[in-house]
């Protein structure tokens, strides 16, 4: 019952094999992969132009796709979604609209290593407001139809008016601090 080589049941493995099923091989791996994904995102990485004329594209498609109704954020993100692979119809109220948007807005270009940026900048958001992500050689709209500033006008209809009207007594209005002894409703708009 003896056995020729007992004792000697291991496989022989290759260096290469050894090496890919280590754990240094895996994470060595691991960081060609990343490396050759950072070295793609920086080659591709879209150019000003390209994220300047995408950007107004996706944000003039913004501003057509808008009707009265309000939409919650997930139809917001599928809209942009589908602005990366659609174009804007030229035809339809592009030159006032736009030149509005060129008048109050301004767009500003931001490079980052791996990837570029538009930030929206008007009065209404003067820190500015992100509305295009570039990677990999895509334009990813975030533009949301709120952010823009198209007309300007004043807040309420008569400016010099007060917000807070006396209802009790007279209606007059004494200036900056109204009478306070009465009672008071809020009119609002």
């Amino acid at each position: 019952m003896n056995q020729a080589g007992r004792g000697s049941y291991r496989k022989k493995e290759s260096i290469f094999t050894e090496f890919v099923n280590s754990c240094l091989g895996r994470t060595i791996i691991g960081l060609a992969i990343l490396g050759i994904l950072l070295l793609v995102a920086i080659i591709t990485c879209p150019s000003e132009e390209t994220m300047y004329e995408e950007t107004r594209d996706n944000i003039r498609q913004c501003i057509e796709a808008n009707d009265s109704l309000q939409i919650d954020g997930i139809d917001e993100t599928l809209n942009n979604i589908s602005y990366i692979f659609s174009k804007a119809d030229t035809a339809v109220h592009d030159a006032e609209i736009m030149k509005s948007f060129d008048k109050y807005n301004r767009l500003e270009y931001n490079n980052h290593t791996l990837f570029s940026t538009m930030r929206l900048y008007n009065n209404f958001r003067v820190e500015g407001v992100r509305c295009a992500i570039g990677v990999f050689g895509l334009v990813i709209p975030t533009a949301n139809f709120n952010d823009f500033l198209l007309r300007v006008g004043p807040m309420r209809k008569d400016y010099n008016t007060p917000a807070i009207k006396n209802t009790y007594g007279d209606e007059e209005y004494f200036g900056e601090n109204p009478d306070l002894g009465g009672v008071f409703r809020y009119d609002g708009e």
